[in-house]
């Protein structure tokens, strides 16, 4: 299991106040190294994916380590997008994962005053040689805090990555506006 982004480890105070509010969920969680780190911060975690055998692997690490965290196998690319209620997160994470019309599902299944944190890759992860390629899952420069302009930004980086393999990534904190 890999560990978090650094990206993660930055907010994880803030996040840890969020999951106050109601549970982190984790988006295309895969392995779930992030929806690992969250629980292991304290908070009730839900974790979504569809591939069943790395839900599979992440539900047996949650147990092994007596996480507070479900997976729950979905298609987050369906008209059905979150099974989630409204205003019922206390943070959604997002990372290395990109389907547009999430964009506001996301922000209505944020409590008031819930988090987002989104990290992913952009257009200029091409230059690089690297993967994803598919513009689909590539965004344009600038294009995360619009994909979320209801949504109070708190923090926005985009940029390249230190270390021996940069890649070309942008990063969002934003917050619910309370009701």
């Amino acid at each position: 299991m890999s560990d978090p982004s650094s990206f993660f480890l930055a907010e994880s105070a803030r996040l840890a106040e969020a999951a106050a509010r109601g549970p982190v969920v984790d988006l295309a969680c895969g392995r779930g190294r992030h929806a690992l780190a969250a629980a292991e911060l304290g908070a009730r975690v839900l974790g979504l994916d569809r591939n069943p055998a790395l839900l599979r692997e992440l539900r047996a690490e949650a147990r092994s380590r007596r996480l507070p965290l479900l997976p729950l196998r979905t298609d987050l690319e369906t008209p059905h997008a979150i099974p989630i209620r409204s205003d019922s997160c206390g943070a959604i994470l997002v990372f290395c994962f990109l389907f547009r019309p999430l964009a506001l599902p996301i922000c209505e299944a944020l409590a008031p005053g819930g988090l987002l944190l989104y990290e992913t890759f952009t257009i200029r992860q091409r230059d690089l040689g690297q993967k994803p390629a598919n513009k689909a899952f590539l965004l344009q420069e600038g294009e995360l805090p619009e994909l979320f302009g209801e949504l109070q930004i708190l923090s926005y980086w985009e940029g390249l990555t230190e270390g021996p393999r940069p890649q070309a990534m942008a990063r969002l904190v934003a917050r619910k506006g309370a009701c």
